[in-house]
């Protein structure tokens, strides 16, 4: 319904525009773009020192992490490859035995 009015759409063509000319200002100032990066380098940097600290607390604690999980859950997953294959081997043996 709103989607339909003209003066809507005309609000929403200039809204864009305007968003537009912003961003590209934006992104066209060095400062601005310098800034963002070195926000964004400094939470890549503070993400790892939380995850490294998380990992020595849970260690500490003698609880596994998240990375101790997932190498468990592949370890298991191999498991099932590895008995899912020894159990069509049984099933080929048995099946060429001769019946009594």
């Amino acid at each position: 319904m709103l989607r339909d009015n003209p003066m809507v759409k005309k609000l929403v063509e200039t809204g864009e525009e305007r968003v537009g000319k912003l961003a590209s200002t934006l992104l066209s100032n060095e400062t601005f773009v310098a800034a963002v990066q070195s926000l964004v380098s400094k939470s890549l940097a503070a993400k790892g020192s939380l995850d490294k600290s998380l990992r020595s607390a849970l260690a500490a604690m003698n609880l596994p992490s998240s990375a101790d999980v997932e190498s468990l859950r592949a370890k298991v997953d191999d498991l099932e490859r590895l008995l899912t294959s020894v159990e069509k081997k049984v099933d080929t043996l048995l099946a060429a035995r001769p019946k009594p």
